[in-house]
């Protein structure tokens, strides 16, 4: 990922710096609970006085959480496509590059960026991940039309896989089964010859 991109780190700020009306903000727990693949609204804000002394991500980058409790949590991303830059937090990294920030994000739900995601989580009490292994990561790079087409089929899965009228409960266990086959499909790649 770092031959593609650049990795930014976030700036602290606690829950004290919370408030209903501030800058805009991701901090790295709304990651796995709060968001999905992407979002173009905040969750939470945070005060404006601290404007100096944030990072922000840009419309189009992918927000990672670089801690967790488990090793799964950790690298789970969300592509930020609101309108303005958003505040990230410190145990964040924020993601620039020309790839499709979906295609990015639905990347890091992959069996392929977990096998190799493993290798760089430093296992203590809290679980971390730093942009050097980050950068590490091999990411499949189609053309961006394809990360398209791939983000589109994807999303569609996605939609029957939130739709909870669409079946029973056994039929959306049979299409997420079906979905993370795909996914996983789609973003494999065979090497270049």
């Amino acid at each position: 990922m770092g031959e593609v991109g650049t990795f930014a780190r976030g700036r602290r700020f606690t829950r004290a710096d919370v408030v209903d009306d501030g800058i805009p903000s991701i901090h790295y727990g709304e990651i796995y609970t709060h968001y999905g693949v992407s979002a173009s609204a905040a969750a939470s804000q945070v005060r404006r006085e601290l404007a100096g002394q944030l990072a922000f991500a840009s419309p189009g980058d992918v927000v990672l959480a670089g801690v967790g409790e488990t090793v799964e949590d950790v690298g789970k991303a969300v592509a930020w496509l609101g309108e303005t830059p958003i505040a990230i937090h410190d145990d964040t990294f924020r993601f620039r590059s020309e790839l499709d920030p979906r295609f990015v994000s639905y990347f890091t739900q992959t069996a392929a960026f977990h096998s190799q995601k493993n290798q760089y989580v430093a296992r203590a009490k809290v679980k971390r991940l730093s942009a050097a292994g980050l950068a590490k990561i091999e990411i499949p790079v189609p053309p961006l039309a394809e990360q398209k087409r791939i983000v589109t089929v994807l999303d569609s899965f996605e939609a029957l896989m939130n739709d909870l009228s669409a079946g029973l409960p056994a039929e959306l266990v049979a299409r997420r089964k079906q979905y993370e086959y795909y996914r996983d499909k789609l973003l494999t790649f065979e090497e270049a010859k």
